[in-house]
């Protein structure tokens, strides 16, 4: 999904990504003593389906990516290099 995972093993509960992130997805959860992040609720995000007037969209990592390089192409006249 493109989503990061936090790895609960290793996580030791500083909380400095909660800190760090610049969009306040990774939440600190006070029962585990863990964070949390956002996982894109498993390609299928839920703010992006409940949002009433469609401000958040959903795209798939892979298919950025794909963009990027068919744009690129396009720019390039799709000419091999030599």
């Amino acid at each position: 999904t493109g989503a990061k995972v936090v790895i609960e093993d290793v996580c030791v509960g500083c909380k400095v990504c909660t800190i760090s992130c610049p969009f306040g997805t990774v939440n600190y959860v006070q029962d585990t003593g863990k964070v949390q992040k956002c996982d894109l609720c498993g390609g299928d995000p839920a703010c992006a389906t409940s949002c009433p007037t469609g401000a958040i969209t959903y795209v798939d990592a892979d298919w950025t990516g794909l963009d990027k390089m068919r744009a690129w192409a396009d720019k390039l006249g799709n000419q091999p290099s030599a």
